[in-house]
């Protein structure tokens, strides 16, 4: 344990069990932080995307935290994903590393593991959320919806892209949040299409409708898609954006009737917008954000897991190297990673209209280039621009 011996604001409330908040829980706890997690959930999220780590930079991470042989024996070892017309007919396909990199894992089991490795170390209160931050020149003030008001030295938002941190100390989200012009849906269902560490994905103008396989085929995710100008919903009423969904999908064929139907019984329903995050700064006095809620990257650049592991590990590295100086330790993590998560989010840009195509033309002429991809001189450069990417950090050593 690398400890300072005269480390300051060592309490720290981080809002958020997903991935950022308990992957920063670790590195505080080992650096000599005491660390709290609340979380709105009443335990941790399961259900949720494959999420992919590529290059240098991400194994690094999960090799110092001790966790990569984990993710690696919970790995998808997905395959090749198939586009196929109305009638299930394989067009084209996309190679294996452009969606699964080196490794890839379901986001509620990477959630899993981190929550198994911080547990004995770290507070966990679920079904909780903040509701105040009064800052002083000692610390903050919080107050929870359930629990009874505490201090805290610092308070980390790693609450997503909707961050109910950044909203109490940085604004309404509408000032930061910047949609891209799609919704997407996903949850778990029947694997009936008898998928063998495979996907399909059928696509009409606007809309894409997927299903891959998981844990081992023994079940599948279902994954949606649609262009459409900002809509207004209740994010915690579900069934209301099963309703969104189903009239979005309703004259769409293939496979999207039967996965509507086994949506209505889904537990682990998922439905947002694609979007991105766009701060001047992450901090505020004692408050700081990480992951989506400080830059996300949006699902369409695969880099948002990876940004926010690699965050994790430098806010917690700069935080001990200032021996707790929040000033300096959170200008140390903003000066490593604002680069880098721009360029991540940049990788995303463009990328909607190459995966939903808004015309029949446009989605003919996409699946034509996959249709040719295997036999062109630069079929590896998707695959090699995403490693570039996602390495393009220097990580220090902050333990030694």
């Amino acid at each position: 344990m690398n400890t300072t011996p005269r480390l300051k604001n060592t309490n720290i409330l981080i809002s958020g069990a997903g991935v950022a908040g308990p992957a920063l829980a670790h590195w505080l706890h080992r650096h000599g932080f005491t660390p709290t997690i609340v979380e709105r959930a009443p335990g941790v999220r399961d259900g949720g995307y494959a999420v992919d780590f590529r290059g240098e930079a991400h194994l690094t991470v999960l090799d110092r935290m001790g966790i990569l042989d984990d993710i690696r024996r919970e790995r998808t070892n997905m395959g090749a994903m198939a586009y196929v017309n109305a009638a299930g007919k394989k067009i084209s396909s996309m190679p294996a590393d452009v969606f699964s990199g080196d490794v890839e894992i379901l986001r509620g089991d990477l959630a899993r593991i981190l929550y198994e490795r911080t547990r004995d170390n770290v507070e966990y209160l679920f079904d909780d959320s903040i509701t105040s931050l009064t800052e002083d020149a000692e610390g903050v003030q919080v107050t929870f919806e359930r629990g009874g008001p505490r201090r805290f030295d610092l308070v980390v938002g790693a609450d997503g892209l909707h961050s109910t941190v950044r909203a109490l100390a940085f604004g309404p989200e509408s000032r930061f949040v910047r949609e891209m012009g799609l919704y997407c849906a996903i949850f778990t269902t029947a694997n009936h299409l008898g998928l063998d560490h495979a996907g399909r994905i059928y696509n009409t103008p606007g809309k894409l409708v997927g299903m891959y396989s998981a844990r081992g085929n023994t079940e599948a995710k279902a994954t949606f898609y649609f262009a459409s100008p900002p809509l207004s919903y209740d994010r915690r009423d579900v069934e209301q954006q099963k309703k969104i969904l189903a009239e979005a999908f309703a004259d769409v064929g293939w496979e999207a009737p039967r996965l509507l139907d086994a949506m209505r019984d889904a537990r682990d329903f998922y439905f947002d917008s694609i979007s991105q995050v766009h701060l001047d700064s992450w901090s505020r006095g004692r408050v700081t954000l990480l992951g989506d809620a400080a830059c996300c990257a949006s699902p369409l650049s695969g880099m948002g897991t990876g940004l926010a592991m690699i965050g994790a590990y430098v806010l917690a590295g700069e935080l001990a190297a200032a021996g707790g100086d929040h000033r300096a330790g959170f200008a140390g993590y903003e000066e490593a990673m604002r680069e880098y998560a721009t360029g991540c989010q940049k990788s995303g840009d463009g990328v909607g209209k190459w995966m939903v195509p808004d015309s029949r033309f446009m989605a003919w002429f996409v699946n034509q280039n996959y249709r040719l991809l295997p036999y062109v001189p630069w079929k590896g450069l998707i695959a090699k621009g995403i490693r570039q990417t996602a390495n393009a950090i220097t990580l220090k050593d902050y333990e030694h």
